[in-house]
């Protein structure tokens, strides 16, 4: 059973997962994306992906 704390820091991890896929996809969409930066947020949206699964 998940505390509060557990379930508020899934929470705050899933704002900041669909924030940089934002990001992601804003740089995306202009005509000439920053690779590093693509890769970047990929990257991070990864890990953050990873922490959220492991609650």
């Amino acid at each position: 059973m998940a505390t509060a704390a557990s379930t508020s820091h899934v929470q705050a991890l899933q704002s900041k997962h669909a924030g940089i896929e934002a990001r992601l996809r804003d740089e995306m969409a202009r005509p000439a994306p920053d690779a590093a930066k693509v890769q970047f947020l990929k990257k991070q949206k990864l890990r953050l992906k990873e922490e959220i699964a492991r609650g």
